[in-house]
């Protein structure tokens, strides 16, 4: 995985990518991701990789300031096209080098992008150095379970899926282990497929 290629693959997704992953078992996992949240007026909220914009639905309606970028202009052309608003300002980005100053955002939004960028690790450095010292991290993605080794099958198609666009075999808890002074895991809660699928609320400290 690289970027090129996320860039050449997502230009292949765009399409189809709301039928997938913005529908179905999908779309009650993101409601729940956000059902518990609350969003200050004028709070500043970064979306890392928005894509075709699934998450936006849930905070455009809030008083609040949104910036959503990715990599790839066909999945933010699409977010464009369907959540036109002042309050949004989209930018083609990687998420591995956030063009912000540090401590930004109050709230980080990360669905399903760090099992997507080539290197989890310097995303996840970049995505704590923008929030602010209070602020808050989400995240609904992919790892594998704690305590829990890859299946021979998973072992053996997560090349074929890495092909795709995703990483099926990384450890949140690797991620996360460099930063264990500088933040608080608030929450960490299976959201969908038997815990492989997470819900992460993260506040920086």
């Amino acid at each position: 995985m690289n970027n090129l290629w996320n860039k050449v693959i997502y230009q292949v997704w765009a399409p189809f990518y709301d039928t997938f992953f913005n529908s179905g078992s999908f779309l009650k996992a993101r409601k729940k991701i956000f059902e518990d949240l609350t969003f200050p007026a004028n709070s500043q909220i970064l979306l890392v990789g928005v894509g075709t914009g699934a998450d936006l639905p849930f905070v455009i309606e809030k008083v609040v300031s949104i910036t959503a970028i990715d990599l790839s202009p066909e999945m933010l052309d699409q977010a464009k096209e369907k959540y036109e608003s002042p309050s949004i300002t989209f930018k083609i980005m990687d998420a591995q080098d956030l063009e912000f100053p540090s401590e930004s955002f109050e709230f980080v939004i990360a669905n399903l992008i760090l099992s997507v960028v080539p290197d989890p690790d310097q995303c996840f450095r970049e995505m704590i150095r923008v929030t602010r010292s209070g602020g808050k991290i989400v995240i609904f993605d992919k790892f594998v379970p704690l305590n829990q080794e890859l299946s021979l099958i998973m072992k053996i198609l997560r090349p074929i899926i890495g092909m795709l666009g995703t990483d099926i075999g990384r450890r949140f808890e690797q991620i996360v282990m460099p930063y264990a002074k500088s933040i608080v895991i608030e929450e960490d809660s299976p959201s969908l497929f038997n815990g492989m699928y997470r819900k992460i609320i993260i506040r920086k400290i």
